[in-house]
């Protein structure tokens, strides 16, 4: 079992894209739906690039979760999000920057989340201490409506704009 620690936060401005040394498509849709069921996991498919997992993660909000993740033949992936799918597939292209010895992800996501970006650092712990690049914003880790799993019940386009701004 692996635990996943990250935090999120929003981007401003576009500087980040210069720093950029890998971009990555993906597409990624849920196979369980998780209105009034008694889950306490999400599994996805996930097509990144030209490979495809399968991504177990807990229904937990805030810095670390429980996460499970299999590589599947992309045929297979491809079909699963065609056909398997619940609601809408989400898509985005995954920025990599390297900034004070951390690895940023940064997603900026398109179709019905368009003009919504996050950026995500992984920790080595919850108390690990994050210098922030000049490019990031609030810290949204705590804030469900921003998690992927939220995302596809609940797009971006969607929002009002009091929800667009962090509480």
């Amino acid at each position: 079992m692996a635990r996943e620690i990250e935090r999120k936060y929003l981007v401003q401005g576009d500087s980040w894209k210069a720093l950029s040394r890998k971009q990555t498509h993906f597409a990624q849709g849920y196979l369980n739906d998780l209105v009034d069921c008694q889950s306490r996991s999400s599994v996805r498919v996930r097509i990144e690039g030209e490979k495809a997992n399968l991504n177990i993660k807990s229904l937990e909000i805030g810095l670390s979760r429980d996460e499970y993740e299999y590589e599947i033949p992309l045929a297979d992936g491809e079909k699963m999000l065609k056909t398997l799918a619940v609601g809408p597939v989400i898509e985005k292209i995954r920025y990599l920057v390297d900034f004070a010895g951390r690895t940023w992800e940064i997603d900026e996501f398109l179709g019905d989340n368009q003009g919504l970006i996050v950026a995500e650092v992984e920790l080595e712990s919850e108390t690990d201490q994050v210098e922030l690049p000049e490019w990031v914003g609030q810290e949204v880790t705590h804030l469900a409506r921003y998690y992927n799993i939220s995302l596809s019940k609940t797009p971006f386009n969607q929002w009002s704009d009091d929800e667009k701004l962090p509480a």
